[in-house]
């Protein structure tokens, strides 16, 4: 064929130009980009757009603007309608422990029988999606796995960034005070969220370890707690010279540290060493709120769990875990109102650690109730909205994706309500009123489909 006008240097042209391979016969054509409409579009920082528009090319939003701006650019492109349009949300502190109870023997067997636990989170991860959290950062708990499972496909949730182990030093909050230590060394040995150390040296291992792990953030006991048995949640527990030495560790490694604080001696220690997130906070007073301010750390005051063990009494607690909520209660509320009046920067999260088939309080899913607190507590629904979705990402530090916002170059992970959360904050406080969910541009929710793991 020398000589033909297909010829390309001599060469044969039909060996040089691209081949299409057939498409299989169960293969569907690509479908990478999308609009969807909305009434009402709230973008996690800003103000609401009326009759808003959002483009996705594959799993990122590429254009924001009212329908009519876009209507003409984009009328070739399959489109969603819904009611209102928001970022996914996150529970910037949650536990995937599979929990039935918080302490006693009910934690013990459930974090020995680990298939049994990772059902469990399997089903806490879908009851998440079903709800509209599209992310959490998991504090303690088997989130590296589940992620796993949830990236690879094998099941469906939102996506985890885990601290893997909580760490405390020895007779601390991340310590089973009434398991018999070679035992509780044991149970961590073999995968128990659980980490001591005492003094710099080991804590600069236990940092090192979750790093291992691949931990995403660093969580650490500024303060005792309240499921825990014997130590007190006013009381400091690591030194400065250990928290500092944990802190800088993790920075080397660019991840943060997020820090359980319930007293003040606690929190006040904490943040002078570098850490970024209070966990609960709930002792916090002006001056704290001061420093928090100045330092540009985030609180996630975790009100939810509080609220929710104050009902169920020790049907979830131990009697020494229900009389110390009871004497942290009332000081967190206040500090909450506290933090909020002196605008201290706030993430929405739950301490929500497992579900029992059939209850009402104690359920992932219900992670949404979290934002009436806020508002209660004194935020506006549109800061209630924005502690949950924009402000997510900024607990972890270096870590964090471009998500929690509708907005050009973000993560396409956003949900669609039929009725609007501005009006009644509630709406956000379940599945019921959240019609669509979309992670990473992929649709796992809409009408007559609901999220399952089944």
């Amino acid at each position: 064929m020398r000589g033909s006008p297909f010829a390309i240097e001599g060469r044969d042209a039909a060996f040089s130009m691209p081949i299409r391979r057939p498409m299989h016969f169960d293969e569907e054509p690509k479908k990478d980009s999308f609009c969807v409409t909305a009434d009402l579009l709230i973008p996690g920082k800003g103000e609401p757009i009326k009759d808003g528009t959002i483009v996705v090319e594959g799993n990122k939003i590429t254009k924001v603007a009212t329908i009519s701006e876009l209507a003409q650019e984009f009328s070739h492109l399959p489109k969603y309608h819904v009611q209102v349009l928001m970022p996914g949300m996150w529970d910037c502190h949650v536990h995937l422990l599979g929990l039935q109870k918080v302490a006693g023997p009910a934690f013990v067997e459930s974090q020995q029988n680990m298939a049994l636990t990772g059902a469990r989170c399997a089903r806490d991860a879908m009851l998440m999606l079903e709800a509209g959290f599209t992310s959490v950062r998991e504090m303690g708990g088997y989130g590296l796995q589940i992620d796993r499972a949830v990236e690879e496909g094998t099941l469906v949730g939102p996506k985890i960034y885990s601290a893997n182990c909580i760490i405390s030093p020895t007779g601390g909050h991340a310590d089973i005070h009434d398991m018999h230590r070679p035992w509780f060394e044991d149970a961590c040995a073999h995968g128990m969220p659980m980490a001591n150390a005492d003094g710099v040296p080991e804590c600069l291992k236990a940092v090192r370890m979750q790093l291992r792990a691949g931990a995403n953030v660093i969580k650490i006991c500024g303060s005792g707690g309240v499921g825990s048995e014997r130590d007190n949640p006013v009381d400091q527990q690591f030194s400065d010279e250990e928290m500092k030495a944990m802190v800088d560790e993790a920075a080397r490694a660019q991840r943060i540290i997020g820090a359980h604080c319930h007293g003040k001696p606690g929190i006040m220690a904490a943040l002078k060493a570098g850490v970024k997130t209070i966990e609960h906070g709930s002792y916090l007073d002006e001056e704290a709120a001061d420093l928090m301010v100045e330092k540009g750390a985030v609180l996630v005051a975790t009100r939810l769990i509080v609220e929710n063990g104050l009902v169920l009494g020790k049907e979830f607690f131990s009697p020494a875990g229900y009389a110390k909520l009871e004497a942290v209660a009332t000081a967190q509320w206040n500090a909450m109102q506290i933090a909020i009046k002196k605008g201290v920067m706030c993430a929405t999260g739950t301490d929500s650690c497992g579900s029992i088939v059939g209850s009402k309080l104690v359920k992932q899913g219900l992670n949404g109730k979290e934002l009436y607190y806020h508002v209660e507590a004194g935020m506006t629904p549109l800061q209630a909205i924005e502690a949950a979705t924009a402000n997510g990402p900024l607990t972890l530090g270096p870590q964090a994706p471009k998500a929690g916002q509708l907005k050009e170059g973000f993560d396409a992970d956003f949900i669609g309500l039929d009725e609007s959360p501005l009006d009644d904050i509630r709406v956000l406080g379940g599945p019921k009123h959240v019609t669509h969910v979309w992670r990473q541009g992929k649709c796992y929710k809409s009408p007559g489909h609901p999220v399952s793991s089944l």
